[in-house]
């Protein structure tokens, strides 16, 4: 059957009729989200090319084999995401990961979560589902531990 525009077939007729099946071919070859974007390419070069489309023996069968370029096209081309700058990590001792490895989980959990990343203890403590003397507990332990592998005095008076 011709879409022509003589016959009074607009665009938005032939877009209705064929749009639903279109869009189902392509998310069935490509997939929900290369298959849509696939088939709203192929409707808008319809729209963009009618005068040419209209005439075609089979408009829907041509608006596929766009829908199919583009899906491609879409599938070669890498994602862009934004390159991240040069990271710069902070100075550290070298030999503080050994001494945290060397801690129990619990001591080490709450040394990060206290002392890296700057939470309080009584969030360490909600978030681990213990008391605040348990965490504080874990803390003075550690802090020890730390001190004794790194070598480090306190100046205690």
């Amino acid at each position: 059957m011709r879409w022509m525009l003589s016959c009074g077939v607009e665009f938005e007729q032939f877009a209705e009729e064929v749009g639903p099946r279109l869009r189902a071919a392509l998310v069935d070859a490509y997939g929900p989200v290369d298959g849509l974007d696939a088939a709203a390419d192929a409707v808008a070069y319809g729209w963009e090319h009618w005068d040419e489309l209209s005439s075609m023996l089979n408009p829907a069968g041509y608006l596929y084999r766009v829908g199919q370029s583009a899906a491609r096209q879409s599938r070669r081309r890498p994602p862009s995401l934004p390159v991240p700058g040069p990271v710069e990590l902070p100075e550290f001792e070298p030999g503080l990961i050994p001494a945290l490895e060397q801690l129990t989980e619990p001591q080490r959990v709450c040394v990060m979560l206290v002392h890296s990343f700057g939470w309080s203890q009584v969030d360490t403590a909600d978030v681990l589902g213990v008391g605040e003397s348990t965490v504080r507990t874990h803390l003075s332990r550690a802090l020890s531990k730390l001190r004794v592998a790194l070598e480090v005095e306190t100046d205690v008076r």
